[in-house]
């Protein structure tokens, strides 16, 4: 049941107690390779099965049974914010993870550089993982481009992924995505959900940078086209320190979950890799009262379809539990924002297994953290994604009781 933050706001209490989320992204998988385990079933996790011993375990649903989310909204949904109603797009999520001073009225758009054939069908969504400084040398060659009268702003965000933003008067961004979401076919048209005159502008500028852009790139290898998605405006939030006062920070080495994370209020530290988001978690230990920690390469194995290295993935965040455990939080919650089997090399919709510890969980008969087990935990098989907030909280003693 998803809580009313007008209430939560009413029943949240200071106390001096620590939360650390640990966001395994797409930890949930589907068994493959030579198994019949999934990866979290055939990786080794001494430290985490030690953990779900003395913890509350089950599977999150992150949204609908059936429906698969992106990263954005699994995200923003175990901060507690429903998918329905807390909508946001990913280009907003990406400038706000690069620090893009995103103004009302902006449009933010996420962009991937990808490879088309000569018919221009699309063969490759990610160039090939291109990095960073070969995406900014390909927008070098993009930043000239004239959009009669509106201002471009284009970024690198992260590998192949670059961020553009529209400046100006009376745009809209209620757009479609070009990027087709498969391969083989040729890249989309913008064009508007609803026909509002604001946002028909928009489409006809985005189709123009596409249509120059595509001329510019023709010849680049394998980086030759563009795709577009979250087409989106910056939205007005009740943040996590408004709803449940406490100070929050987010550690992540991708900027779209940095993105999430200021949209609802963390400060977001930037890290290069998990071990680093470790170090920099012990400095800031005692400035703040919730830590969100995310871990990303296991999303990438499984889209990759990459079974073991998915596997090897999940034992090497295992190794660095004792490192957080060392830091004594209140509570301690490790999940996954959805799932990404290998075998279908997407994100998918199946729950996530979910722990939860603190001195006031009842710990269950789950002594392996993995989906067969977790099905069976205190939780359920079908726990909201959006109640695993107030849960922390409740375990952190930071709610009040409700009514007399």
């Amino acid at each position: 049941m998803q809580i009313d933050f007008n209430i939560l706001r009413t029943l949240a209490k200071p106390a001096d107690t620590k939360i650390v989320l640990l966001v395994i992204d797409g930890l949930g998988g589907l068994s493959g390779g030579n198994t019949d385990a999934t990866e979290l079933e055939a990786a080794k996790t001494p430290n985490m099965d030690a953990l779900a011993r003395r913890c509350i375990c089950g599977l999150h649903s992150p949204f609908a049974d059936g429906v698969t989310l992106g990263s954005g909204p699994a995200h923003l949904a175990l901060f507690g914010y429903h998918p329905a109603e807390y909508q946001v797009g990913r280009g907003v999520l990406a400038a706000l993870g690069v620090n893009f001073d995103l103004r009302p009225g902006d449009v933010a758009v996420r962009g991937n550089f990808c490879t088309v054939d000569e018919e221009g069908h699309v063969a490759d969504r990610r160039a090939g993982r291109i990095d960073t400084r070969t995406s900014e040398q390909k927008l070098a060659l993009l930043r000239d481009i004239e959009m009669g009268g509106v201002e471009l702003h284009l970024l690198p965000v992260k590998d192949y992924r670059f961020l553009l933003v529209l400046r100006g008067e009376g745009l809209g961004a209620d757009i479609a995505d070009t990027d087709p979401q498969s391969t083989g076919r040729k890249p989309l048209q913008a064009e508007t959900k609803n026909g509002d005159q604001a946002s028909e502008k928009t489409a006809l500028l985005v189709n123009e940078f596409v249509r120059q852009t595509a001329n510019r790139l023709r010849n680049e290898d394998p980086a030759n086209m563009v795709l577009l998605r979250g087409f989106s405006q910056r939205p007005t939030w009740p943040g996590l320190p408004e709803i449940y006062g406490v100070k929050a920070a987010a550690l992540a080495n991708y900027p779209m979950y940095r993105g999430a994370a200021r949209l609802v209020g963390m400060d977001a530290l930037e890290s290069e890799d998990f071990s680093a988001s470790l170090q920099t978690l012990r400095r800031i230990w005692s400035g703040y009262d919730f830590f969100f920690v995310h871990f990303k390469p296991t999303d990438s194995a499984g889209e990759d379809g990459d079974f073991d290295r998915k596997v090897a993935l999940i034992e090497e965040v295992d190794g660095k539990i004792p490192e957080i455990l060392d830091l004594e939080p209140d509570v301690i919650c490790i999940t996954g924002d959805h799932s990404t089997p290998s075998a279908m090399r997407a994100h998918s919709w199946h729950p996530v297994p979910l722990m939860i510890g603190s001195p006031y969980c009842r710990p269950d008969d789950v002594h392996r953290f993995m989906e067969t087990a977790c099905i069976a935990g205190g939780l359920g098989p079908r726990f909201p994604a959006t109640s695993i907030m107030p849960l922390l909280m409740a375990n952190a003693l930071r709610l009040e009781k409700f009514g007399a």
